[in-house]
Parts: structure tokens; sequence; C-alpha cells
């Protein structure tokens, strides 16, 4: 499975992409929001909401199972994630613990 890691920050995205990876996906991290193909895109909402809102429609347009997050105070960033049209949306701390379990069985 194709992983895009959609986030500016670069430490939490690297231990992303090696935590795909480490389960056997490939991982891709991107600091821009320009659509690209992939199964899974998981997109950090703290992000620029105007830019964000584009990214995931282009991501559900071309078929990928959209993950936003956010930080578990963050319930405004949450929310936006669910009105993007975000497939799932999880906390920080639910991506890094549970990683492997909010990713659709393909």
């Amino acid at each position: 499975m194709i992983i895009l890691i959609y986030d500016r920050n670069l430490m939490w995205a690297a231990r992303l992409v090696q935590s795909a990876r480490s389960l056997g996906h490939e991982a891709v991290m991107l600091s821009d929001h320009e659509v690209r193909p992939g199964d899974v895109a998981v997109v950090n909402l703290s992000d620029d909401a105007s830019l964000l809102s584009s990214l995931v429609a282009g991501l559900r347009d071309q078929g990928s199972y959209v993950i936003g997050h956010a930080g578990h105070k963050e319930k405004p960033l949450l929310a936006l994630g669910n009105e993007f049209g975000c497939d799932r949306v999880a906390t920080n701390s639910e991506i890094t613990h549970k990683f492997e379990s909010l990713l659709p069985a393909v």
C-alpha cells in the first residue's frame, strides 16, 4: 500500500514514514498540498484550512482513503477534518499508537 504523509512537521512526518515502512508499506513524506497517487493519505489538520479543503477533495476524488489528524484537544480541527470529508479523523495519539488499525483493509 502506498501511504502519502502530508505534514510540514518533518520530525513528526519522518517518524510516521518509519512506522508505515515498518508495517511493510511504501510511505512518501510530502510538505506541499499537491495531490499525488496513493492508497492512503495522512493529512495534518493543523495546516492551512483553505489548502486542506481542496487537498482532501482531490485525494478523495482519486480514490485515496484520507486520514486527518490533530491533537486530542483540537476539537475544531478534528471537526474540520470531518467537514472536509476525511474518511477517518484521528488524534495524534491514535496515529502514534494505533496507526495500523487506522489503515483500511485493502
